[in-house]
This record gives C-alpha cells, structure tokens and sequence, in this order.
C-alpha cells in the first residue's frame, strides 16, 4: 500500500466518522500543525492556543480575504472545531495527545468574523 492510498483510507474514514468536514480540513490542520512546530526552537507538544493561532495564520498566508470562507466551506466555522478534528485524528491515531489534551482546549479562543475580517492585516485603516 502506497503511502497516498493509506493517507486517502484515513480520510475516508474520518470523513465517515464525521461527514461535517470535508478531507481537506484535516490535511490543513496537519499543515498548520506543521507551520507551528517549524517557528519552535526545538520540537515540543504544542497547545490548542497556538495551532489554532497557527490554522488562522497559514489561512490567511494561503488564502487571504477568502480564508474565513475556505474554512467554513470545509466545515470549519470556530476554534471549537479545530479541536474536534484534532481529536478525530488521535482517535484515528494520527496525532498523539497528552495527557490532560481535551477538545475543550480549543473553545472560544477567537471569534472568525473578527480574525478574519474586522482585523484582517491588510484591511484598509487596520
């Protein structure tokens, strides 16, 4: 089995697992996931905080104004999300959480609307 067909396997289970987000959602947290620990001096488990800091930046890197609507058309509408698809890859063992890693670690950390458009970093007069 190559890897691209193990990767798609993955993928069509997690996608039937929870069909709310769409497989490109899952490879852009892992992105991003990679855009974090690549700015690190040296690996380390990282928090919800900071991926979910990390999702928002490469999102905006890659996508620019249309960032909120690429990730909300994946499924991604809230930081609460990214820790429910965090959690989807430690189930399908993925990603490794430690111990006292919740879902809950990713609530609320920031609001879509004013990450992505109210403060957007080159809004005129931002």
């Amino acid at each position: 089995m190559t890897d691209v067909q193990f990767a798609d396997e993955i993928l069509d289970r997690l996608r039937e697992r929870n069909p709310r987000f769409h497989p490109k959602a899952y490879v852009f947290l892992l992105s991003a996931l990679q855009h974090v620990l690549k700015d690190l001096d040296k690996p380390r488990h990282i928090t919800g905080a900071e991926l979910a800091g990390g999702v928002r930046d490469l999102a905006i890197r890659k996508f620019g104004p249309t960032a909120r609507s690429v990730l909300e058309h994946w499924g991604i509408h809230r930081t609460d999300d990214l820790g429910e698809i965090v959690f989807a890859l430690v189930e399908a063992e993925v990603l490794v959480a430690e111990e006292g890693d919740r879902p809950e670690d990713f609530r609320n950390l920031f609001d879509f609307e004013e990450e992505f458009e109210r403060n957007y970093p080159w809004a005129a007069g931002g």
